[in-house]
């Protein structure tokens, strides 16, 4: 792990695509190495931006994200995509063709694309991207962009990763109802109608209005800049706005570490994400032999209506707490 850590620390591509490779993985002796891995990364003292990029399918996010890469990456910066494609619910494969469709940024000596299954892992993300953005910022990277998966209102996780948090929208969405929602609009830092082009142009301008009035409505938040968030029109097909969009994101990043926000919405992230792995570690618990044996007796029970669903889970619960000696019969209810 020692070598593999300074391998990322100098800036080896390989090295990087082996050490995402290990932390996705869930095998047990993976999932020791890999923590061992970010051990010896931490404390490198680099930092990326952190852009999630989130919108419905069909809004153009990867034209987008190449478009705007290649664009950052003309201009010298290091960019790193990391793609989360969706996964079966049947069989949990993942078609993984966003490094394909990004074709010109694949090919671009300044960036690197990684795409990963979302896996079961609700939200937009895969469980370890938040490890695989770490290990990007320890590669040297400038900017890391992560893409989620087609998502809808209230998955809002990726906002959880981010520095800055960018939806993406299309024109004529057909409910400007949606403006005023609360959910993935409220955690938004900009919104970017993109297809702003040909006959949606004009299209694109009035709904990027309806957005914009929509979002003085909302609440303010401390990390927001004065203006923020806002709202504005791009064509990822065309290039047109790209630069528009990157000024913004640097004006708002530039703005939060200027006045505290920055470090202080690390601190939260890094805080959110230790409770989740709590509860990760917990929910793996049920996943032991014991544990399945004792659900499936607790199961069976309810199925039969002889014990609540509640009454059954404070029975599960309690035996997990106790630990595995208690997997006696389950306890009639009435």
């Amino acid at each position: 792990m020692t070598d593999l850590a300074e391998s990322i620390l100098n800036a080896d591509r390989r090295a990087l695509a082996r050490a995402i490779t290990l932390v996705e993985s869930t095998r047990a002796d993976h999932r020791e190495a890999a923590q061992a891995l970010l051990g010896e990364l931490a404390g490198h003292g680099r930092q990326a931006l952190r852009i999630g990029l989130s919108g419905t399918p069909g809004v153009g996010k990867s034209t987008f994200i190449e478009s705007f890469g290649l664009m950052l990456a003309d201009a010298g910066l290091k960019i790193a995509v990391l793609a989360v494609d969706p996964s079966s619910a049947r069989t949990g494969g993942s078609i993984l063709g966003d490094k394909t469709r990004m074709e010109r940024l694949s090919r671009h000596p300044n960036a690197f694309i990684r795409p990963s299954p979302s896996q079961s892992h609700l939200g937009g993300v895969a469980r370890r991207t938040r490890e695989a953005v770490a290990l990007c910022e320890a590669a040297g990277f400038d900017v890391v962009l992560i893409e989620t998966v087609g998502v809808g209102q209230s998955e809002t996780v990726v906002a959880e990763l981010s520095d800055i948090f960018v939806l993406l929208l299309a024109p004529a969405g057909g409910d400007e109802l949606q403006g005023v929602k609360r959910g993935i609009m409220e955690a938004a830092d900009l919104i970017v109608v993109n297809k702003a082009d040909g006959e949606l142009k004009s299209t694109a301008t009035r709904t990027c209005a309806d957005y914009a009035g929509a979002l003085r409505l909302l609440r303010a938040r401390p990390q927001d800049a004065p203006g923020f968030p806002k709202a504005m029109t791009a064509s990822a097909l065309h290039e047109a706005g790209l630069g528009a969009v990157w000024d913004e994101i640097r004006a708002l990043a530039n703005w939060r570490r200027e006045n505290g926000h920055w470090d202080e919405r690390r601190a939260a992230q890094a805080r959110h994400w230790f409770a989740e792995e709590v509860k990760q570690a917990l929910l793996a618990v049920l996943d032991t032999p014991e544990a399945r044996t004792r659900m499936a007796a607790l199961a069976e029970s309810v199925a039969q209506g002889t014990l609540a669903p509640g009454a059954a889970a404070r029975q599960m619960v309690s035996t997990l707490a106790g630990g595995s000696a208690a997997l006696d019969a389950p306890r009639e209810s009435a």
